[in-house]
């Protein structure tokens, strides 16, 4: 956590003596790029402008109680994009004063602030419909933009056609890449991770492939899902598949995007060509997860099982979570009574929470 602090304030200390520079730099490389693009969006989208340049990006960030957060990602945004671009921001009903906030420090990004929380697709959906960008990127506030990341995707998505999102990488320290990125959430998947079997995954490799284990995030390469937390999509590609399915509150939103990308024969990549931070980044310990996101993310599972996979594939999942739910509970109840430490309670808790979910409806309230 130190080590991001420092990040940030070097961050906050460096990005405004590097954009001025860098704006006069990148400007006459976007204008060249403009006179002899050749793109086939540039037919079937109406151009919109600031002032006299068309909007290169439309930057789509869905806020839930993370003013901090949003404002080092606004601000990194706007300090480290030389590209002509749009912020839209979305706040659903944060009560810690974020929409106060953008409106504050910020009075030039596109504000939407919702009276509820709409959940994460539904939220990039209002986004998306008012963006005016060549291309969309989704991002999350918890995130900092290095180095120009977004201009530098930019450009490489303009020499990679044939890709309908792209992400980049994450870092969680200054030598730490986060594993984003990961193989469709199909049963089997998600078997191999419910079962706990990816420990396994150094003896047998196709144990890893839910979360591509056996891959550092140190090359470019072909994936099934481009993490939610930086996703930049052209716009022609989203006026082909069509905007997120709010079925999904949140999780496995980006799984089913991707998915309908793909289908329609664009390709999903992760680059390493440039860097964002995730501050919010690493793995938590199983006492920091709420019952609630965990049984969110299970139904957002078994939705998507669901959708692709029809009621065979929704059926052996529902068992599988039911069963798995079962024998940690017992297991974890078993061991509680002579371990009373927080990450068996939190297991038992869990564990709870989904059963009353799976059996009954009942969706944890925290």
């Amino acid at each position: 956590m130190y080590v991001f602090i420092l990040l940030k304030n070097l961050i906050n200390s460096a990005v405004d003596e590097e954009v001025t520079s860098a704006t006069v730099f990148c400007k006459a490389m976007y204008n060249e790029r403009k006179r002899e693009k050749t793109h086939s969006m540039s037919n079937s989208i109406d151009p919109q402008v600031i002032g006299q340049e068309q909007i290169r990006v439309s930057v789509i960030i869905v806020n839930w109680n993370t003013c901090d957060l949003l404002h080092n990602c606004v601000r990194s945004v706007k300090a480290q994009t030389s590209a002509v671009h749009e912020i839209i921001v979305i706040d659903n009903a944060s009560s810690d004063g974020s929409a106060e906030m953008v409106r504050r420090e910020f009075p030039d990004v596109i504000l939407i602030a919702n009276t509820g929380n709409r959940g994460f697709a539904a939220a990039n959906n209002q986004g998306l419909e008012i963006a005016r960008g060549e291309s969309v990127l989704l991002l999350n506030p918890d995130t900092v933009v290095l180095d120009h990341a977004i201009d530098t995707m930019l450009d490489w998505l303009e020499i990679h056609r044939d890709v309908g999102c792209v992400g980049c990488q994450v870092l969680e320290g200054p030598d730490v890449v986060q594993k984003t990125c990961f193989a469709d959430p199909s049963p089997l998947n998600l078997a191999i991770i419910e079962l706990g079997l990816l420990r396994l995954a150094r003896y047998a490799r196709v144990l890893g492939r839910p979360w591509y284990m056996d891959w550092d995030r140190e090359s470019t390469r072909d994936v099934d899902v481009v993490s939610g937390m930086f996703m930049l999509v052209p716009r022609m590609v989203l006026q082909e598949v069509g905007p997120l399915d709010e079925g999904f509150f949140v999780y496995a939103e980006e799984a089913d995007w991707c998915r309908r990308i793909r289908k329609v024969g664009w390709r999903c990549v992760f680059a390493t060509e440039a860097q964002i931070i995730h501050l919010d980044g690493g793995s938590k310990s199983t006492a920091q997860i709420r019952s609630r996101m965990y049984v969110q993310l299970q139904k957002s599972h078994l939705y998507y099982v669901r959708k692709h996979y029809g009621r065979l594939g929704f059926a052996a999942v529902k068992t599988l979570f039911v069963g798995s739910a079962l024998a940690r509970g017992v297991l974890f109840g078993i061991r509680s009574v002579f371990r009373r430490d927080a990450d068996t309670r939190a297991r038992v808790r869990l564990s709870a929470a989904a059963l009353r979910y799976h059996l009954f409806g009942r969706e944890a309230e925290s």
